[in-house]
């Protein structure tokens, strides 16, 4: 890899994790919020459940996201897709 290839999967990685903080503050948030608007109309079933579970599952996917392998495509990845999908 150069170091124009470097910096790119760099800033990939870097706005990656930026961007799953900045959604477990608004995880965070909504979760409070919903949760306030339960408590106040005289709480019973648990709805903001479903509201944080399903956040939970979105910054689950999130996470996975930022610790897998950010692969680049390469010009010969491309190229050998190309010729594979000729020979079809």
């Amino acid at each position: 890899m150069n170091d124009e290839e470097l910096r790119s999967l760099a800033t990939k990685r870097l706005k990656a994790r930026n961007d799953f903080y900045t959604y477990l503050l608004i995880w965070l948030a909504v979760s409070l919020v919903v949760t306030f608007v339960w408590f106040m109309t005289g709480s019973g079933y648990f709805w903001p459940g479903w509201v944080i579970g399903g956040m939970g599952i979105a910054a689950l996917f999130q996470f996975i996201d930022l610790i897998g392998k950010h692969r680049t495509i390469t010009e010969s990845a491309i190229d050998a897709e190309v010729q594979r999908i000729k020979r079809e």
